[in-house]
């Protein structure tokens, strides 16, 4: 998309609403300011398809209180189902042309304070209006889980330390139970009950009270968020003052083209491209220190593959207030982060695709990381792209972003051709270490020796692991597919055994036995026939992970071998562990999916080898090259980052595909020049605006009508601005029993394409069968 977009959007109430706008999103400091003091009036929006702002009636003792930004219970529908909803305005009058006695009262204040401020209401009013859904949607987007459950307090009785015990020069002789308890709340930052402290310290309540009756602890009773759940804090990381990085001259120059930005107070787009291993992380960490020496916070994105303990421990150990947002927080946690960030306990948060709407207070840099990384677009309403985000966000909030990446997205990279990012330049590694020297293995002329089955490794993969291991160095295989067999294939009908709820195809896992479904989950005993014509002569082919497991433990037995990918890696922990291992030497070859081709820095890796780099290469999707070339370099640039040169071995059926001979000899911007025509006469992105409908439902025919008919509406509204493809059938034409059908409207700009929606779709709504999607700047095509 056009990631640097100069208008908000129409506000939703102005256009859409059928009571009225809200006067102004930004919560009024004095809440009660302008208001009579015994009634009000609220505009709220839901988590629900509805394009209006509801006016609600605020009854004595809620007129004073509630402001916009807070969620409040209020009846909806006829049946006055009690919803939660967010105030998004406040009102002194009703409406013009609506009875007051006609309003409903709200019930109950949720929030006090809000829980979303001004700069965020606008943010996910522009959301709204960009992707399609409602403003409620966008809002509960923002909001946590665990924040919304822990709204609220309750009463506690919390344990205390005195202060003259806290700040005494030594501490009585103590039992050990005791002290350990005592030594628990002096290290503890937040409240802790009784249950607290008898889980941490694997006790009961006797050495509680005795410390009640030594008068070290005493109790008190206090009204605590409901998630309020307290660890002690963990000890600091040893690290010693340390001394100024040593910057490339390259990263002086980055850094002196950012100063100005980072001084200042103007919004200001950046788009730093840095070959592998040139330090990228350095440069954001220097340019984050200056925003935080200016008593700013920020906000730093990168994808939950890339979000390793190394990659933790690189920010905490410059910046002692880091909070990082993941998946795997428990909603205590992100309770607990969310109040630490709003309170500006934090300088730094580093996090996933959702911590873009964290609550910072004075936020001063955003950062992403890796920005061509399709996981920043979220594939459920509201389907945000989170990069676009933190470039809107820092333009409503006058401050710089900078998108950083080795494979910058051809989207950030004609914004930047076209000036509307500074592009920013690091050519060479850290060191001025070599780029690693890439090969390809043409697999047309792998032959298997007679009588022997094809396997995953090449004859020239297995020497060169060989020697890579016994001069010492570690190894990388990359293989993006899980299983064993990728398929099951009867050799008489040509019928290859799919999953009974989707149109993919089954892949066989050998460890458990199971014939799965990548798609919905469901496993099934591996079939013994073919379901087609009852053959029980079945093929299976392809490879996945499991099987190049087999294969390199088969051909290096001696050697300590690891699987990454999401079948090996479902415990807690699993994850870290593994890297850690192989960082300490402990591990001589990782394999694995994706998962092992980002965010890793790695020094004794000296070779990387890519078993089929053609699993991406022919999708359906007008991306599958730029994809296939930005994970080929990705793999590579992890292997040469230490005193000893790296290789890389390519194993693939095409090598003349641009995008596997750019990615060995390292051309990014060869492939650009190579890529961008081809886009550019198809009139596909970055050359035009696409935006996706998926219709789908148990029926297929119920699909296929609603979609003929509504693409006949859309083709008579288009005009000569719009282009309407399709429908058809979605390439994965079922999902759990759903068929799925879609159309595509292109255009050179958003504004005709947001403007055939909004005068399109409410006249043609989906029958209840029917579930529509509406994807705009979609990432995917499948």
């Amino acid at each position: 998309m056009d990631h640097h977009p100069q208008d908000p959007g129409p506000k939703r109430g102005a256009t859409r609403s059928r009571r009225r706008p809200p006067a102004d999103p930004s919560p009024d400091p004095n809440p009660n300011a302008g208001h009579p003091q015994d009634v009000g009036y609220a505009e709220i929006v839901f988590n629900r398809p509805l394009d209006t702002a509801l006016t609600y009636r605020l009854p004595p003792g809620l007129a004073r209180r509630v402001a916009p930004g807070a969620r409040v219970r209020v009846p909806l529908g006829r049946a006055n189902t009690p919803t939660v909803g967010y105030c998004v305005g406040r009102l002194d009058h009703p409406p013009a042309g609506l009875d007051p006695s006609r309003l409903k009262d709200a019930l109950e204040l949720l929030d006090d304070p809000p829980l979303i401020d001004g700069p965020m209401l606008e943010l996910t009013r522009w959301m709204a209006s960009y992707y399609a859904c409602s403003w409620g949607q966008a809002l509960d987007a923002v909001v946590p889980a665990g924040v919304k459950k822990a709204a609220g307090t309750v009463p506690r009785t919390i344990l205390v330390v005195p202060d003259s015990v806290r700040w005494a020069s030594s501490l009585p002789d103590l039992p050990p139970k005791q002290a350990e308890v005592l030594q628990l709340l002096l290290r503890t930052e937040g409240p802790m009950t009784t249950a607290d402290i008898c889980r941490l310290a694997r006790c009961g309540t006797g050495p509680i009270a005795a410390l009640r009756r030594l008068g070290l602890v005493h109790a008190e009773r206090r009204r605590l968020d409901r998630a309020t759940s307290s660890e002690p804090a963990e000890p600091a990381e040893p690290d010693p003052t340390p001394s100024p990085p040593t910057w490339t001259d390259e990263q002086r120059h980055v850094l002196a083209r950012l100063e100005p930005a980072l001084a200042g107070d103007q919004f200001a787009a950046f788009l730093l491209h840095g070959v592998t291993g040139s330090g990228k992380t350095e440069v954001y960490l220097s340019a984050i220190e200056r925003v935080v020496a200016r008593g700013r916070e920020a906000i730093v994105l990168v994808p939950e593959i890339s979000l390793t303990p190394q990659t933790i421990r690189r920010f905490r150990r410059r910046f002692p207030r880091v909070a990082v947002l993941h998946s795997h927080l428990t909603d205590a946690e992100r309770h607990r982060h969310w109040r630490a960030i709003a309170a500006g306990e934090v300088e730094v948060v580093v996090g996933a695709r959702s911590a873009i709407f964290a609550p910072t207070r004075r936020l001063g840099l955003i950062v992403v990381d890796e920005e061509h990384e399709t996981t920043f677009k979220q594939e459920t309403v509201p389907r945000y792209h989170a990069r676009d985000l933190a470039v809107k966000r820092a333009q409503l909030l006058g401050i710089p972003v900078i998108l950083g990446s080795a494979t910058p997205s051809l989207e950030s990279w004609l914004n930047a051709e076209r000036g509307r990012y500074q592009r920013l330049t690091l050519e060479r590694r850290v060191g001025d270490r070599p780029m690693p020297e890439v090969a390809v293995v043409d697999l047309r002329f792998e032959k298997p020796d007679r009588g022997q089955s094809a396997g995953s490794l090449s004859r020239v993969l297995i020497e060169a692991i060989g020697q890579a291991l016994d001069q010492g160095g570690q190894v990388m295989l990359l293989l993006n597919r899980r299983g064993y067999h990728t398929f099951i294939l009867c050799p008489r009908c040509g019928q290859v055994c799919k999953c009974r709820s989707c149109d993919v195809a089954l892949t066989y896992h050998q460890a458990r036995q199971v014939a799965l479904c990548h798609t919905c989950d469901a496993e099934t005993p591996p079939p013994e026939s073919c379901p087609a014509c009852g053959s029980s002569r079945l093929h299976y082919g392809g490879v996945g992970t499991e099987r190049l497991e087999r294969d390199v433990r088969s051909a290096f037995p001696d050697r300590i071998v690891r699987r990454m990918d999401s079948d090996t890696m479902r415990a807690p922990g699993s994850h870290e562990r593994v890297l850690e291992a192989f960082r300490a030497g402990k591990v001589e070859i990782l394999l694995g999916t994706q998962m092992i081709a980002k965010g890793l820095d790695f020094p004794d890796v000296t070779l990387v080898g890519v078993v089929n780099a053609d699993t991406a290469l022919h999708l359906p999707d007008f991306r599958a090259a730029e994809r296939t070339f930005q994970l080929l370099a990705q793999v590579a640039g992890r292997t040469g980052r230490g005193d000893r040169p790296g290789r890389v071995l390519i194993q693939t059926y095409n090598p003349e595909a641009p995008a596997i001979a750019y990615a060995v000899r390292h051309d990014y911007l060869g492939f650009v020049a190579s890529e961008l025509p081809q886009r550019a006469a198809r009139g596909v992105p970055p050359y035009g605006r696409l935006v996706r409908l998926i219709a789908r439902g148990p029926d297929e025919s119920s699909v296929r009508h609603f979609l003929d008919e509504l693409a006949e509406r859309l083709r008579a509204g288009a005009g000569r601005q719009v282009e309407v493809l399709g429908p058809a059938p979605a390439p994965v034409a079922r999902i759990r029993d759903l068929y799925r059908y879609h159309l595509q409207l292109r255009a050179a700009a958003h504004g005709p394409l947001k403007h055939l929606l909004t005068t399109t779709l409410p006249a043609c709504p989906p029958p209840s069968t029917v579930e529509l999607a509406i994807d705009v700047d979609p990432v995917s095509l499948l």
